[in-house]
């Protein structure tokens, strides 16, 4: 078969969807300054879909910093990659920052999380060694782990007698072998909310000979006393040997960083891929990361508000009935039951008549028969954006309830979107 032909033939699981969209659940368009409330499709809507923890995208020091570094530098600076000619003070400054804010030796900054993070992996480990990680993990991790040609073995989500079953095995696979095992979870899971179980598996450190990477790309910022992350709450930091975040969710950023011994960080900088042949991270960037990080420092408050927020939700939504799952963290799922025609005509509703714009997961990011409405609460949001949602959220769970939007069908949605 023909390679494009065989491709246009199966769209797969989203893109089977495509028919019914006008950059209305798929490629939204939100416009205007990031805030609580935006633009779509003409219309001012309350937005929860943001990664904006705590409200750095918009914070007058912020923008401050970003335009003065943009007009100082422009974007080109500096040209070629770290190990050539990119490198600067103010990059290994921003290194030296977030290795002392995570309690880490040092750190490497990435020019993106998703790529970032797979050529870690890619360069950690060899075909000798076995990587054992959660099965929720997220896609980046996932992709990184296709590419080791060597054993994988994965435990359910947090089941913990599970990991060390998969631990034996990998310690007889590791002696065949020779090579070393590698663990890989989450801080916190962006879907669910709920924390890696890092205190269980930095205990089984004291019968299995592995190392553990953490991504806590939704913790950094957001949780421990000084928002060092998920271990920091937990009280494990120093058991995490890899500690990983993006800048793109608390400090609403671009850019990435890997942190833990200084001989291992050392290795990566002469073996990550993805840095070694990459241009690096332009200066308004870094200079814009390090605004970034030092309010995300000397500025608790925004964190406590955020906090204010999340609790107000999440203790308002289990109120009324709704189930949010296990969340532990910001991240607050709405789990219904529905399929795909529910779901578009759920949101559809939610946006156009309540002005609630949030993002929508169906199958096969989460189980058939199951809509999630996945809220991310922001230091930016206030009591009275709680109140409107819950509120909104009680209306739309009664139609679900009672068939109509399983009534309406898609050509409903159809008609609507095509607009």
């Amino acid at each position: 078969m023909d390679l494009f032909e065989k491709l246009l033939s199966d769209s797969g699981p989203l893109g089977q969807h495509r028919f019914i969209d006008n950059n209305f659940y798929m490629f939204p368009k939100l416009e205007g300054p990031i805030a609580p409330r935006m633009i779509f499709k003409g219309k001012k809507v309350l937005t929860w879909s943001l990664n904006n923890y705590i409200g750095l995208a918009n914070h007058p020091e912020v923008r401050e910093v970003d335009a003065q570094a943009s007009a100082d530098w422009g974007l080109a600076y500096p040209m070629g990659a770290r190990m050539m000619t990119g490198n600067t003070k103010y990059h290994e400054e921003l290194e030296e920052k977030l290795a002392d804010f995570v309690m880490k030796e040092d750190a490497m900054l990435l020019n993106y999380g998703y790529q970032g993070i797979m050529s870690v992996i890619d360069a950690l480990v060899d075909r000798r060694d076995i990587i054992v990680y959660d099965a929720e993990s997220h896609a980046c991790i996932v992709d990184g782990v296709r590419m080791h040609m060597g054993k994988r073995l994965v435990f359910p989500h947090n089941n913990i007698s599970n990991l060390e079953k998969q631990l034996i095995r990998a310690e007889r696979l590791s002696k065949e072998s020779g090579g070393g095992i590698l663990v890989i979870t989450e801080g916190v899971f962006g879907m669910s909310g709920n924390m890696g179980k890092l205190r269980e598996i930095v205990a089984l450190k004291e019968k299995y000979n592995f190392k553990l990477l953490v991504d806590d790309a939704h913790g950094f910022g957001t949780m421990g006393a000084t928002g060092a992350g998920a271990g920091e709450e937990q009280g494990v930091q120093d058991g995490i040997d890899l500690y990983f975040s993006t800048f793109a969710k608390a400090m609403a950023g671009i850019g990435a960083f890997i942190a833990g011994g200084k001989e291992v960080i050392d290795h990566l900088r002469y073996n990550t891929r993805s840095q070694i042949f990459a241009k690096s991270l332009p200066m308004p960037f870094v200079i814009g990361s390090l605004k970034r990080l030092e309010l995300l420092k000397s500025q608790p408050q925004l964190r406590q508000k955020l906090w204010e927020v999340v609790r107000g939700i999440q203790s308002g939504l289990r109120e009324k009935g709704f189930n949010i799952g296990t969340t532990q963290s910001p991240v607050t799922p709405v789990i219904l039951s529905g399929g795909p025609i529910e779901g578009c005509n759920l949101v559809l509703d939610l946006r156009n008549n309540f002005n609630i714009f949030c993002s929508v997961v169906v199958y096969p990011v989460v189980p058939k028969d199951v809509i999630m409405l996945r809220i991310i609460p922001t230091a930016m949001h206030t009591l009275d954006d709680v109140e409107e949602t819950i509120s909104a959220f009680e209306a739309i769970k009664i139609k679900l309830t009672d068939g109509t939007y399983s009534r309406a069908g898609w050509d409903d949605v159809k008609k609507v979107v095509s607009m």
